[in-house]
């Protein structure tokens, strides 16, 4: 039987502990039933080995064989130039309008943005157990402050709201749940079907679906999701038919080209990265049929590497981009 560690943070003084669910299989996604399972508990084979037709492909994962969907590869956040200067905002309250967002700002697409959101992070592997760099508890304390009434920087999203007529909107901290997946190593090269996987993994282990359920994945240091730190990104965000995931990559590895140093620390990058796919699965969980710029940019993405502050949250201070808004015309880092 694979092991599992998990972490529970409390939020604005309660604990938002989840009974762990042993369940015989994962949740299926995307029109997709598990299929059988495998022969073997030991690490699985990546999604490459399994086959995939128009988006829905075959993973082998923790012994089960599933189908999961894959949509793109959304809120692409482009790694920085070597030797790139950032500009930093240097407070929360700084709003500043940056390059145009197409057509004047972002449009509704008649879907769906994220209400009451819910942050659970898993950390993919048993190399998590060895980290010394903190990420863990970094990641941690962002999601734990992120929601409270402290955080300014996360209702920037408030203004966009779906066809009920409501927005995000925030009544204390955003992480439901924190977990390491340590029964066996994470693959060194997983392809976007793997990480899709995953999510599901990790949203079954929480007993959690829906559009608003953000399921971050992290890898761990030294592996390549998605062809990371080669494939000119920091990380990007998608549906996989179940829940909105993040493939959230070790971005320490690539050091300043994905925020490290950039406004306070060497973990910077865990903030200005994941604050950003967390902004944009907000306002747009299924992309892209939120809120999007004509060109197809959404929130985070017009706003990217450009005047980088830090937050102040109860948990600590966190370095942070602003976001677009459309009430105000321009990147903001506070509403």
């Amino acid at each position: 039987m694979r092991s599992m560690r998990e972490d529970r943070t409390p939020t604005t003084g309660t604990s938002r502990s989840r009974r762990l669910r042993h369940t015989a299989a994962v949740a299926a996604v995307a029109l997709g039933t598990l299929i059988g399972t495998a022969t073997s508990s030991s690490a699985a084979p990546l999604a490459a080995q399994g086959g995939s037709v128009a988006g829905l492909h075959t993973v082998r994962t923790h012994g089960q064989v599933m189908h999961v969907q894959t949509n793109g590869r959304h809120g692409v956040v482009p790694m920085r130039h070597a030797g790139a200067t950032p500009q930093t905002a240097g407070h929360a309250t700084a709003r500043t309008a940056a390059r145009p967002a197409a057509s004047g700002g972002l449009v509704y697409g008649g879907g769906p943005v994220q209400h009451q959101v819910t942050v659970y992070l898993v950390f993919w592997g048993n190399q998590w157990d060895s980290d010394s760099n903190g990420v863990q508890q970094y990641e941690q304390g962002l999601f734990g402050g992120l929601g409270t009434s402290q955080d300014s920087w996360s209702t920037v999203t408030s203004q966009y709201t779906d066809s009920s007529g409501a927005g995000p909107s925030f009544n204390g901290a955003v992480l439901g749940g924190s977990w390491v997946d340590d029964g066996s190593a994470a693959p060194s090269s997983a392809a976007q079907a793997d990480i899709a996987a995953e999510a599901n993994v990790g949203a079954d282990h929480f007993g959690v679906s829906g559009n608003d359920v953000q399921i971050v994945v992290m890898s761990p240091s030294g592996t390549s999701p998605d062809g990371f730190p080669n494939s000119g990104f920091c990380a990007w965000h998608d549906y996989n038919g179940n829940v909105p995931y993040t493939n959230m990559p070790y971005v320490l590895d690539a050091g300043s080209g994905c925020g490290a140093g950039s406004v306070q620390s060497q973990l910077d990058g865990f903030s200005i990265v994941e604050g950003h796919e967390y902004a944009e699965t907000m306002t747009d969980p299924q992309p892209s049929s939120g809120w999007v710029a004509s060109d197809g940019e959404e929130n985070g993405d017009l706003c990217a590497w450009q005047n980088l502050g830090a937050i102040s949250l109860p948990t600590g201070s966190f370095a942070m981009q602003p976001t677009w808004s459309n009430n105000a015309g321009g990147c903001a880092m506070s509403s």
